[in-house]
């Protein structure tokens, strides 16, 4: 996300939003039409500045500039006594003052700070109320005690009994490593990620964005799969007879689901592997990932598996930290409040309460995440689930379908509840995933209490965040267009999975990319948090470093790996899959010649440039005065396609459009027309691909002007030459689509395309 910014107002500084967002088909289709006139916007900003640790000394006095936890105690101090107290400990003790002797008979005792956790707090809620309340509300705020109130017996044993050890090994940028003791006590690897302090220096080599991959593994159960990373190898240290990480509760439950569902060896798994993966709590990118929809139930199952016991790990660590230091806080709350406050052993939160947030393309997919979420859960926590059946009547089946496809399908053969294909001539991943709820704009709050499970729950109380970028998106504009809403939910995300991203491409990537833009910003409010109890590395405005990004896709494409270089920063490092494809040629069944020409661009800048230009100057002449017709132009880009449409327009050729935003009538006369000869030219985008697999007839001469993302989309347009007289194809491609065409001819003819003096290469 870059250098971060940190504002220094007396409370939280406010952020700048992302560009209107519009939901409208057509002002979508202006939009993209025009990004190509737009400068690209980065967000850039100053690095916070570390605080001098200068003391003064006997003889001269050292001038300190305050810091930002300095100044919020001091804008708090000005109404309230506790908070103004606790300031002026914290200066005697920087300024080497001895207290009282009650102070220093108590310093050495192990302190926290007692607060009162509302809802907008994180870890523990309405139904994990806390021990030791302060008095003041100004810190934070006023809860109703539950009835059923966690007692001291109701809180689990010291984590050193269930956590293992870690293999904390940072990614080499010059980031100063964990310390001995962290390395050799007994702590979670959540212990670890999240109580290392980063230093002035570290963030500034993190902002550098220069990752260097030095180690790679095989990637079990993926023949020609590698695991590559940042920093030290944890993979090959792992133990495979361990806890895996879990808090023992959830680890015997998942057991327990695992060997009821037939499974006999968990510890060597794929989901027990993923989870170490992902429990690394480094950043991680799976761009093979085979989706349920492709007949890769296993693979996609393990994977949601283990990212679904990672949150619900990470969810219940977080509330139990939070928990015991407020019993321990109660404790000490007699003594000596002001000690408690200045301690900085009992910083356990962030600014707001969520701290994971799940991105997900369609409402059908995400109902299938919840679900399994809510039977990973252990029976203990989830004795009532609120409002599930408005979640699956929301996210379940629509009962009205305006989808072209519906009409193609007889009433009746729908089977949405089981995932099995529908009965029609489209092809069964089509049926599969789009078979449910495809609406793309949803978001819903998920709260964890004692005894249940609160979907619906509002953002501010909710421990996670289950949504589409699309609907992230638009809270985000409502945000920026009504002054009294804001997303500071988004502030303290600590966990961000991205599921099914190849998906998401083919909605809009750039509401992703905004979306992730915004997260971990300082807020603008404070939602009534405590802010005695914030890390410090939140208030220096550290927490893009400590987030950590899991993005899983079935192909990885330009835009995939750019947000993961360059927006996520996770000062644990990064771990990546790279793959070998075999490509999807043989899957042709016709004798179709197949023609690659290769064309040069400078840069990826001028590529697109480089792509028209070669197609009007080489390509085009030779169609232009074609008599047959039966021309179909392929394109994978909407902003591209469009360049194509006027260039035609003034080329006054005769063509017909079929493509994402046209209407249905507008669909059926084009490929009428195009079927009976009336236009020789269809211009044909893969996202309208995508979302109607179409069959065009008529086609007798095939141009695929840029390579499809999605491989299986190559062998069905080619197939669609059926019937043809001349079977030929040409394809345009330059040695950047070198992971598109590594995808459809195979890793090792590729990089000999892209790199041969040859600019022709031929297949049939």
């Amino acid at each position: 996300m870059g250098k971060q910014s940190v504002q220094n107002p007396t409370g939280f500084g406010k952020r700048k939003i992302p560009n209107k967002f519009n939901t409208g088909r057509k002002t979508r289709r202006l939009e993209e039409e025009n990004v190509a006139h737009r400068p690209s916007s980065t967000s850039s900003g100053e690095l916070p500045k570390e605080e001098s640790n200068g003391v003064s000394s006997e003889d001269e006095m050292v001038y300190k500039e305050p810091s930002m936890y300095d100044k919020l105690l001091m804008t708090l101090g000005s109404s309230s006594k506790s908070v103004a107290a606790a300031y002026k400990q914290r200066k005697r003790q920087e300024e080497g003052l001895s207290d009282s002797e009650k102070d220093e008979d108590d310093g050495t005792e192990s302190s926290s700070d007692s607060d009162e956790e509302d809802d907008s707090e994180e870890g523990v809620d309405d139904e994990f109320p806390m021990k030791g309340k302060p008095k003041d509300p100004e810190i934070a705020g006023i809860e109703e005690q539950s009835e059923d109130a966690e007692t001291e017996d109701d809180l689990e044993t010291s984590d050193l009994d269930d956590q293992e050890s870690y293999d904390s090994g940072v990614h080499d940028l010059g980031i100063s490593r964990p310390s001995a003791v962290e390395s050799s006590m007994c702590l979670s690897s959540f212990d670890v990620h999240f109580g290392h302090k980063l230093t002035k220096a570290d963030v500034e080599n993190l902002s550098k964005k220069k990752w260097k991959y030095e180690w790679e593994v095989p990637a079990v159960g993926m023949s020609k799969g590698k695991w590559a990373g940042t920093g030290e190898c944890f993979i090959k240290d792992d133990n495979p007879n361990s806890g895996c990480g879990l808090k023992p509760k959830l680890y015997k439950h998942w057991l327990d689901a695992y060997n009821t569902s037939g499974g006999n060896n968990f510890h060597s798994s794929r989901q027990r592997l993923f989870f170490s993966l992902f429990n690394s709590y480094r950043d991680i990118l799976h761009c093979n990932k085979k989706p349920f929809y492709h007949r890769g139930s296993d693979e996609d199952s393990s994977a949601m598996d283990a990212y679904i016991m990672h949150c619900l790990n990470h969810v219940f660590r977080t509330r139990d930290l939070v928990t015991k230091n407020d019993a321990k806080a109660s404790k000490r709350q007699e003594t000596d409040n002001n000690e408690i406050l200045a301690d900085d052993n009992f910083l356990d939160r962030g600014f707001t309460r969520p701290k994971v947030l799940i991105i997900l393309p369609i409402a059908s997919i995400a109902l299938r995440v919840v679900k399994r979420l809510i039977q990973l859960t252990p029976s203990a926590h989830k004795v009532n689930v609120e409002h599930m059946d408005r979640f699956s009547r929301e996210f379940g089946t629509e009962e009205d379908h305006d989808n072209e496809d519906e009409k193609e399908i007889p009433p009746g053969d729908h089977d949405y509840g089981n995932g099995k294909p529908l009965k029609s001539t489209k092809p069964g991943d089509f049926q599969v995933l789009f078979g449910g709820n495809s609406k793309d704009d949803f978001m819903v709050g998920i709260k964890f209490t004692k005894r249940s499970i609160k979907l619906y729950s509002d953002f501010y109380t909710s421990d996670m965040i289950v949504a589409s970028s699309v609907g992230l998106l638009k809270k985000i504009d409502e945000a920026k267009v009504n002054k009294e809403k804001d997303v500071d939910y988004l502030s303290s995300i600590e966990v961000l999975i991205v599921d099914h991203a190849d998906v998401i491409t083919m909605q809009n990537w750039n509401f992703l990319k905004s979306v992730v833009e915004q997260l971990n910003h300082i807020p603008s409010k404070q939602h009534g948090t405590d802010v005695m109890r914030i890390r410090q590395w939140y208030l220096d405005g550290y927490a893009s470093f400590y987030r950590q990004t899991i993005l899983l896709s079935y192909y990885s494409t330009p835009d995939i790996n750019s947000l993961f270089n360059k927006n996520c920063n996770n000062y644990h490092g990064k771990v990546k899959l790279v793959h070998e494809h075999k490509g999807v040629l043989p899957k042709v069944v016709l004798q179709v010649r197949q023609i690659y020409q290769r064309f040069d661009a400078d840069s990826i800048e001028h590529l697109d440039d480089a792509r028209f230009e070669y197609f009007t100057t080489k390509v085009f002449p030779k169609i232009k005065d074609s008599i047959e017709g039966g021309i179909m132009i392929f394109i994978s880009s909407y902003l591209e396609y469009v360049r194509v449409r006027n260039f035609l327009k003034s080329q006054s050729a005769s063509f017909c459009l079929l493509h994402e935003y046209a209407e249905q009538s507008d669909i059926s006369r084009a490929r009428v027309r195009f079927f009976e000869g009336k236009r020789k030219i269809m211009l044909y985008t893969e996202r309208s691909h995508f979302y109607h697999r179409y069959k065009i007839r008529g086609i007798q001469n095939l141009i695929i002007y840029s390579l499809p993302e999605r491989k299986e989309f190559y062998p069905e347009v080619v197939n669609m030459l059926d019937g043809s007289h001349d079977m030929a194809c040409t394809v345009l491609f330059s040695h950047f689509d070198l992971l598109r065409l590594e995808r459809i001819v195979g890793m090792a003819p590729a990089k000999r395309m892209v790199t041969s003096k040859m600019s022709m290469f031929s297949f049939s």
